[in-house]
């Protein structure tokens, strides 16, 4: 499979589309060449901090005006996943308001006092009160289901700790992983994307600055795995790594040639 035969390119955001809150160079000018091919796109990101309402006016800002159905976050798929597997169940969401009201949206209740589910996203408002009920519901042996498993969110100035560093101290505290994962690169964000999109896994191309989400996210399903180098992977870190791309390219702008 080569870059010829995809129909809609599944782009990560931050590190691949833009950093932090500045676009990396040539991004608008690849998203025109993909639909003046008569290709599709889709933002996937595993950014649960944020719901997709909050990305289509961040990239609407950048220059970008979409519809919420080009965004698929790893929050989104995870309410489907929850609906599927635990319908009429209550949950505790360490989340930003963001991720709450993502929950509320989907039609799951969200009961932080008495859950009958656990589950975690990116919380950057996370405190030690937070940390505490978290650890206490999952000590208890609630089912516990994590959005993504990123450990660093990329920035303008190097890293912040993402859900991975969360898993982290609850691990040590509990004793437990995630019964689940939802987003890049597992399976349930995948199965998200192709109800939405109607398409074959080997019509997707999966892009992305990260080898353990992005790239294993292209691997694992069957479909094209497109690196960039804009984000987080160091040619360094590529080197080491057993992960590799299909293809690699330094920023998403390097590939319009070849569209």
């Amino acid at each position: 499979m080569n870059l010829t035969d995809v129909k809609c390119f599944l782009l990560d955001m931050d590190g691949t589309f833009y950093l932090g809150g500045n676009l990396i160079e040539g991004s608008l000018e690849f998203i025109d060449k993909v639909l003046s091919t008569g290709r599709d796109f889709m933002f996937l990101t595993n950014n649960s901090s944020h719901n997709a309402n909050f990305y289509v006016q961040k990239l609407a800002k950048m220059g970008l005006d979409i519809d919420r159905r080009r965004v698929m976050t790893s929050g989104e798929a995870t309410c489907e996943k929850l609906l599927e597997l635990y319908p009429g169940k209550r949950a505790f969401v360490l989340g930003n308001e963001f991720l709450v009201e993502e929950f509320r949206e989907a039609g799951i209740a969200v009961d932080n006092a008495n859950p009958d589910i656990v589950v975690i996203g990116f919380d950057t408002t996370l405190d030690y009160r937070k940390m505490q009920d978290v650890c206490d519901f999952v000590r208890a042996g609630l089912p516990y289901i994590a959005t993504h498993p990123d450990f660093n969110c990329p920035t303008e100035t190097g890293f912040m700790p993402d859900i991975g560093a969360i898993m982290a101290f609850i691990e040590a505290s509990t004793g437990r992983r995630p019964d689940l994962i939802v987003g890049k690169p597992n399976t349930g964000i995948v199965e998200a994307v192709l109800r939405r999109t109607g398409l074959a896994v080997n019509e997707l191309a999966m892009v992305g600055d990260r080898l353990y989400t992005d790239i294993e996210t292209g691997l694992r399903s069957g479909m094209l795995s497109i690196l960039v180098m804009s984000g987080e992977t160091t040619e360094a870190m590529l080197a080491e790594s057993p992960t590799k791309p299909d293809l690699k390219f330094g920023r998403l702008s390097d590939m319009i040639p070849l569209l």
